[in-house]
């Protein structure tokens, strides 16, 4: 298909209860917001998420959406650590949790891509990630050396979302910031048929290489389903060069996790209209 451009909601539409999807971006960084904030609008529940996590995590925890979370991290970047996410790991609102270090979670996302059942690794051992996560188990090197090593299992994605400067309608995207933060992977480890791109703009083929070099192009349109056009779609996280995270909004947003009245007010003013109504909103300030 040549022109694969759809809505957020378009995008959601496709999703059902007790999936799991995979959400790219790395902590509070290039984050896929506007797909984050049409889930929130969704009936959707029981979803399993699979993330290095920040705001994305933080909302749909916050909003009752998780029923497991597989994670290297949950982070704000400049809070240290997601203030919505901690208070659904104090008050045990999450009934799964799975936590990787962020090698492993790499490994598993490379090997559901692989079409691999595991990888085997280093990370993971010596520590106690063993320990939490008793299904994990161990493979001997069949070489000379016999090493032992982590056999991480694949993790294999119902969907996949990433947000990414500069695409076209094919889905061939580009990414001008400092780095990929592994979205190349989260859409190889999806089902095919939801595995989406949302991007800044939306460019002719011919203008993918105006603003970086072939080597930014690691997202081709094998990979990809569906193309949403977001403007400002990675709000409030940063999405170098187009624009650094709103750290004010940031700040607004975890203060709303001191209590129920604080996020029934920001979510209120925030997040119960479209995606042009929370622009609107923020602009407003």
């Amino acid at each position: 298909m040549s022109d694969k451009r759809c809505t957020e909601d378009e995008a959601v539409a496709t999703l059902a209860d007790g999936m799991t999807i995979g959400i790219g971006g790395w902590g509070s960084r290039r984050k896929p917001m506007s797909v984050v904030r049409a889930i929130l609008r969704s009936p959707l529940k029981d979803l399993t998420v699979v993330a290095y996590g920040g705001p994305d995590v933080g909302l749909l925890c916050a909003a009752g959406k998780v029923r497991k979370l597989v994670y290297g991290f949950v982070s704000l970047d400049s809070i240290p650590l997601e203030p919505h996410f901690r208070v659904a790991r104090q008050t045990g609102s999450i009934p799964e949790l799975e936590e990787l270090d962020e090698g492993m979670l790499q490994w598993g996302l490379y090997a559901a891509s692989l079409r691999l059942p595991f990888l085997p690794t280093r990370s993971g051992l010596g520590s106690d990630v063993m320990s939490f996560n008793p299904g994990l188990k161990t493979v001997r090197s069949p070489y000379e050396d016999g090493e032992e090593l982590l056999a991480m299992p694949a993790i294999t994605l119902d969907a996949a979302f990433v947000h990414l400067n500069r695409s076209d309608a094919r889905g061939n995207a580009s990414f001008l910031g400092p780095d990929l933060y592994f979205d190349d992977l989260f859409l190889g480890a999806a089902a095919k048929g939801r595995r989406f791109v949302s991007a800044e703009r939306v460019v002719p083929t011919e203008d993918l290489l105006k603003e970086g070099t072939f080597h930014t192009l690691r997202i081709t349109r094998a990979l990809v389903d569906g193309v949403i056009e977001a403007p400002f779609g990675a709000h409030f996280t940063s999405c170098e060069p187009d624009y650094q995270r709103d750290e004010a909004f940031q700040k607004a947003y975890a203060d709303a996790a001191a209590g129920p009245d604080e996020w029934r007010a920001f979510s209120e003013r925030y997040l119960q209209g479209s995606e042009q109504d929370y622009q609107e909103a923020v602009r407003r300030g």
